[in-house]
């Protein structure tokens, strides 16, 4: 083998731890680990505006004395207080992210969440944002839960959040997936848990790498601790199945969001209100676990269009169907309807956690109806209604 070649595999091999380390430098312990770092070339960038941050942290604190003459005159004040305790870059945290070989100068945790939240004042208020970061999230699936994961964590919601995926990033995904080439064959669950804590470091992220199975699935659902809620985005119709069964013995909600082409269908399952409602609102009919886990990939594709039903399909979706294993190779995907399922989802969780009024069953998003000129005159409506019944008859619905 090629000296180039050797080198290449072996780097491409290598491990990256995917959670933040956290240094107090005012500790000489963290100390002699950052120089031993930095001397090991772990650390080759450093991120410091730690003086902008207590700026911003200064003027969230005292928001009458923003606009007002006297504001650099009193932050200074406060500056030099500061100034008169530890040095600043012995203040705050520094952050570690080995996979970007860079140490970054923070807010310690409280005050960093007050300032990264700051901005959603007073669209969520204090006691909602408190009740949306402190619960237990689990997510299962990567897809449209990576989008998911994201909106939440980028609204301040889940201190704690628990992924499963047991598959790797492809080429293919990166229509949808917010992710780089740099991140190709890398788990699912590392590159979302690296997207994580790079959005909040004081984050703690659970994985699951080998995916939701029947031995697992208890412990991801009991932790320690306990999930508060959970996020259904698996293509495994059987693992639906599981997770069903555990949300009801836990007595959570199911929130689930699928896309259909540039749109998105958001189901709510609240097993948390209702223990004996219903596994996918009944819609599948007498299933169980067996018999979801013997469908093949076109079986899941029937399953999964009569759970959305066939006449909430789009057209372009439904020809795509058809052309499943003659023109292309699976159902299609968009990035932009993972964002707006995710965009939903979130929504849903952080009302759900909050106790306010939400829908039970199901929310049809459709940029189609808002966007398309006279998408619901009598001859578009007729139009999709002959479409839909041709798809159903070729389809076997």
């Amino acid at each position: 083998m090629d000296q180039l070649e050797n080198r290449l595999k072996k780097s491409s091999n290598a491990i990256t731890f995917s959670r933040p380390i956290i240094f107090d430098l005012a500790k000489l312990k963290s100390r002699n680990s950052v120089k031993g770092l930095i001397t090991n070339y772990k650390i080759q960038h450093v991120t410091d505006n730690y003086l902008e941050q207590l700026r911003e942290l200064y003027a969230i604190k005292n928001p009458r004395l923003v606009y007002g003459p006297n504001f650099e005159k009193e932050f200074r004040n406060y500056v030099n207080k500061l100034e008169k305790g530890n040095p600043f870059w012995q203040q705050g945290r520094w952050i570690h992210y080995p996979w970007l070989y860079t140490l970054v100068h923070l807010l310690e945790n409280r005050d960093f969440q007050l300032v990264r939240t700051a901005r959603n004042k007073n669209l969520i208020n204090e006691r909602e944002q408190n009740k949306f970061y402190n619960a237990v999230i689990g997510i299962g699936g990567l897809s449209i839960g990576n989008s998911v994961a994201l909106a939440i964590v980028l609204q301040g919601g889940a201190k704690h959040i628990r992924l499963a995926d047991h598959d790797k990033l492809a080429l293919s995904n990166l229509n949808r997936i917010r992710a780089g080439v740099e991140n190709l064959g890398q788990r699912k669950v590392e590159i979302t848990a690296r997207q994580i804590y790079e959005l909040n470091p004081y984050a703690k992220v659970d994985i699951f790498p080998e995916g939701l199975t029947q031995k697992n699935i208890s412990k991801f659902f009991a932790g320690p601790p306990k999930l508060d809620i959970v996020i259904d985005e698996l293509d495994n119709l059987a693992v639906k199945f599981l997770i069903r069964e555990q949300a009801k013995r836990h007595r959570i909600a199911v929130v689930m969001a699928a896309d259909n082409g540039d749109n998105a269908v958001v189901d709510i399952e609240r097993y948390d209100l209702n223990p004996k409602t219903k596994f996918f609102h009944n819609r599948l009919g007498n299933v169980s676990y067996k018999k979801l886990s013997q469908l093949d990939k076109f079986g899941i594709g029937k399953t999964i269009t009569k759970h959305i039903g066939p006449e909430n399909v789009t057209e372009r979706m439904q020809k795509s169907l058809l052309e499943m294993g003659k023109t292309i190779v699976s159902w299609p995907q968009l990035g932009g309807a993972a964002l707006i399922n995710g965009s939903a989802v979130a929504y849903c969780v952080r009302k759900i956690l909050n106790k306010q009024p939400l829908e039970r069953i199901r929310s049809l998003i459709s940029l189609d109806e808002k966007l398309i000129p006279r998408y619901n005159s009598p001859l578009m409506k007729k139009k999709r209604k002959r479409i839909t019944q041709s798809f159903k008859k070729i389809f076997g619905l």
